[in-house]
């Protein structure tokens, strides 16, 4: 009896591991299925890698190349018309009226030496004008020929000149010794020759002429002299460093 029922165990037993192997070997099957589709299903998704730079269509282009030949049926001869931004417009009008403005200050300081000339004109005593206009006898002192050339500071330096409209340094000298009746030669350089020799600075008199072969001045005393000096300056008083150290002669004509 205990070995029948030991028999049976050991059928049971038996019976049941096959039972159970059996369910595993369809099981495995459906698993591997299960698999196979899965990968089937994630390579079939895939995309292949791209190759080719795609263009996006929506860019602005930054440059173009033309050829230099080509005809656009007479477009690229067309004259456009430049036109300017009001910011331009308002530049150029503020130019042209900055030069209008230049220009005005200019005429008006003209103007103003015009008349400041005139007055020193009509400052010379009725006295005087007969020497003014080349009447003069050669008569007076040489005090007097320095302090009439006085009359004449703030008037042109022209470069050339020997009238009150304008002369340069040795024009200015011919011009005063002239209104007393007194001819000189036109250069600084051979005025420095004229008359009789002074010996020195501390000798001259009003009147004398100190030159060299660059400028020329009248003395009037005091280690000063009258005369043209350039464009900006004119003419006017300055001591005899005017002649910048250079020598000179000290001639006395009258």
């Amino acid at each position: 009896m205990a070995l029948m029922m030991s028999v049976k165990t050991i059928i049971s037993t038996s019976v049941a591991i096959i039972a159970t192997g059996a369910m595993f070997a369809c099981v495995a099957p459906f698993a591997s299925a299960d698999s196979a589709q899965t990968s089937a299903v994630v390579s079939s998704r895939s995309f292949p890698k791209a190759s080719s730079v795609k263009k996006n269509l929506f860019a602005e282009s930054t440059s173009t190349s033309v050829d230099e030949n080509s005809k656009w049926g007479g477009i690229e001869t067309l004259d456009v018309p430049q036109t300017e931004s009001q910011g331009e417009k308002e530049a150029a009008a503020a130019a042209a009226a900055q030069k209008a403005a230049d220009e005005a200050a200019a005429a008006q300081s003209a103007a103003a030496a015009a008349a400041s000339r005139s007055e020193q004109r009509a400052s010379i005593p009725q006295a005087d004008l007969g020497k003014m206009t080349g009447t003069g006898t050669g008569t007076g002192t040489g005090a007097e020929l320095a302090s009439f050339s006085l009359k004449f500071q703030g008037y042109p330096y022209v470069a050339g000149g020997n009238t009150p409209a304008g002369w340069d340094c040795s024009g200015f000298v011919q011009y005063v010794f002239s209104q007393f009746g007194i001819s000189l030669p036109r250069t600084s350089g051979a005025q420095a020759t004229v008359g009789t020799p002074v010996a020195s600075l501390a000798d001259a008199k009003p009147g004398d002429i100190l030159a060299n072969g660059t400028h020329a001045a009248i003395y009037i005393g005091n280690g000063q002299v009258m005369n043209a000096m350039n464009p900006v300056q004119g003419t006017a008083v300055s001591d005899v460093s005017v002649f910048g150290g250079a020598g000179y002669s000290i001639r006395r004509v009258m």
